[in-house]
C-alpha cells in the first residue's frame, strides 16, 4: 500500500507570534517550528499501517527551503521519502492543488492529513484534495484499519461517533485518538539523513484569495470581581454593561 501523508509546518503553540511590515508578514524570528499536531496522529497511524502492511510513505509539504527540517523529522518518524513542493502556501487551494498534482502522479493507495492545520485553521485542504483527485474524503476520521482494499473508520460527529468502510483511494483527515505520536529515535534520525527529499517546482500559481493583514486578538479587559452574594449586580453588570443578557 502507498500512503501519502500531508504534514504542515506549523509554529509551536507556545511561540509568540508578531507582525511586521505593517501588520502585513509574519515574523518569524524567534519562532520555533513543529509538524502540524493533528498531521502528527497521520503520520503516526500511516507509520503503524506500513509496518502491518509492509507499505511504503511519502510525506509532503508544500513550503519553502525552511521547512525541510521539518520534513526530516517525518522522515525520522518512520517516512520513506519526501517531497517539497517549492512555494510558499499561498492558501488553501493552492495546496490542495499542488499535494493533487504529486498524488495524481504517485498513484497512492490512501492520503493522509491532519483534520485541520493549527496556523489558518481552514480544515478544508483534505475535501479539496478529494474533490481535485475524484475520490471520496473523511474527516475527522479517529481510528483506521484497513482490510484489503477496505477502509474501517471511526469519526467524530455531532453528539456521538460514526462507524463507516469505504473502499481506497480515500483522503482522510485525522485527530486523535487514531494513534500516540511518535518520537524519532536516534536510529530513525541517522537513517532520515540519507533517504531522499525531492524538491518540485509547484504545478502552477492557483491561488484563489490574497492576504492583505493580520490583526492580534484584543487583548483582555480587565475582570471585575463581584461578592458571591450579590447577585442583583451581577445580574446589572452582565445586562447594561457586558451585555450578554
Amino acid at each position: 500500500m502507498k500512503i501519502l501523508v500531508c504534514i504542515t509546518h506549523v509554529p509551536d503553540t507556545t511561540s509568540k507570534i508578531a507582525f511586521t511590515d505593517n501588520n502585513t508578514q509574519f515574523d518569524k524570528t524567534g519562532v520555533q517550528y513543529i509538524i502540524g499536531p493533528y498531521d502528527d496522529y497521520a503520520l503516526a497511524r500511516a507509520v503503524e499501517l506500513k509496518e502491518q502492511s509492509s507499505g511504503t510513505i511519502t510525506v509532503i509539504n508544500v513550503g519553502e527551503a525552511e521547512t525541510e527540517p521539518t520534513l526530516r523529522k517525518a522522515l525520522a518518524i518512520g517516512a520513506d521519502d519526501a517531497i517539497r513542493v517549492n512555494a510558499a502556501p499561498k492558501d488553501s487551494f493552492f495546496v490542495a492543488n499542488q499535494i493533487a498534482a504529486i498524488a495524481k502522479e504517485g498513484n497512492y493507495d490512501l492520503i493522509m492529513m491532519g483534520r485541520e492545520s493549527i496556523d489558518f485553521n481552514s480544515g478544508v485542504v483534505h475535501g479539496m484534495v478529494a474533490e481535485l483527485l475524484g475520490i471520496p474524503c473523511l474527516s475527522p476520521v479517529m481510528t483506521l484499519d484497513i482490510d484489503g482494499t477496505t477502509a474501517k473508520m471511526t469519526r467524530e460527529i455531532e453528539g456521538g461517533k460514526e462507524s463507516l468502510e469505504a473502499e481506497l483511494p480515500l483522503v482522510l483527515g485525522c485527530q486523535e485518538p487514531i494513534a500516540e505520536w511518535k518520537i524519532p529515535n536516534m536510529r530513525g534520525i541517522m537513517t532520515a539523513r540519507s533517504k531522499p527529499l525531492h524538491v518540485v517546482e509547484p504545478s502552477d500559481d492557483s491561488a484563489r484569495t490574497k492576504l492583505n493583514n493580520y490583526e492580534l486578538p484584543a487583548a483582555k479587559g480587565a475582570v471585575k470581581m463581584i461578592d458571591a452574594n450579590n447577585v442583583s449586580e451581577l445580574v446589572d453588570l452582565l445586562k447594561n454593561e457586558a451585555k450578554v443578557i
